[in-house]
């Protein structure tokens, strides 16, 4: 039900944020301010405008590098989920770049790209792209073959297979495949902006911590942690708008 999944939401949260108002109390650090003196400094911040300012900076990067990973992680996942040998041959790149340490990586796309949009936007792919590709690759091989022979049994060209089958059929792996990039793409963006250079949320979060302003640094944390729920939220929602009384998942040939 509906009403009883956004009640056990509203309970989620009021159970965090009550333990984090009474670690903050305690306290169990110096450091850790407590959930209304965070709270306070978000309202500032949006009352003055500067957390605004910091996310039109922050926004760039993450949304030119989800739409690249979006598009050519998709693009590139049906390539390698219809091809063993592209299967073979660029799987363990992704594979790779998913288990690789980004933070070890940052400093040489630094000297490769300098310290610009260019090198924010790379590892934001470096991070949503591979969980885009794996998701829809994985999708498109478990396409159930009866459902491809059926098409063909009705003439089907390859295209239409993969147009009118293939992709539908694979549609609803690919968008959780797809949140899930959104999700680790916003990590990339934040991290992009603690390691190159400190701008947009990145730098509140950096100068904050660096003159004891704790509030305003969780609650900077906090801020990105509620847009990338809303986001994923939204496309939560359009995923269930979108494949509404399908079922999820495959059913064995």
């Amino acid at each position: 039900m509906p009403n009883r999944a956004l009640l056990l939401k509203i309970l989620s949260a009021a159970l965090l944020f009550g333990a984090w108002e009474i670690a903050g109390r305690i306290p169990v650090s110096f450091a850790f301010p407590t959930f209304l003196e965070s709270m306070s400094a978000l309202f500032r911040m949006i009352g003055d405008g500067s957390l605004l300012i910091a996310y039109l900076e922050t926004l760039q990067p993450l949304v030119v590098g989800v739409v690249i990973s979006a598009v050519l992680g998709i693009g590139i996942g049906l390539w390698v989920g219809l091809s063993r040998t592209f299967d073979w041959l660029f799987s363990p790149i992704f594979i790779v770049m998913q288990a690789a340490p980004l933070a070890a990586l940052i400093p040489l796309l630094v000297l490769a790209y300098g310290i610009g949009l260019t090198s924010k936007v790379l590892v934001v792919c470096i991070m949503a792209m591979p969980v885009i590709v794996l998701n829809t690759s994985s999708a498109v091989r478990n396409t159930p073959e009866s459902m491809k022979e059926m098409a063909r049994s009705y003439l089907a060209s390859e295209w239409e297979v993969i147009l009118k089958v293939v992709v539908p059929a694979a549609s609803p792996v690919i968008f959780a495949g797809l949140r899930l990039g959104v999700s680790a793409g916003f990590i990339g963006a934040i991290l992009a902006e603690l390691k190159i250079t400190p701008t947009g949320v990145g730098d509140i979060i950096t100068f904050s911590r660096s003159i004891a302003d704790y509030p305003a640094m969780y609650a900077a944390i906090f801020s990105i942690i509620l847009l990338a729920v809303l986001f994923l939220n939204l496309l939560e929602a359009i995923e269930t708008a979108l494949f509404k009384g399908n079922q999820r998942g495959y059913v064995s040939d």
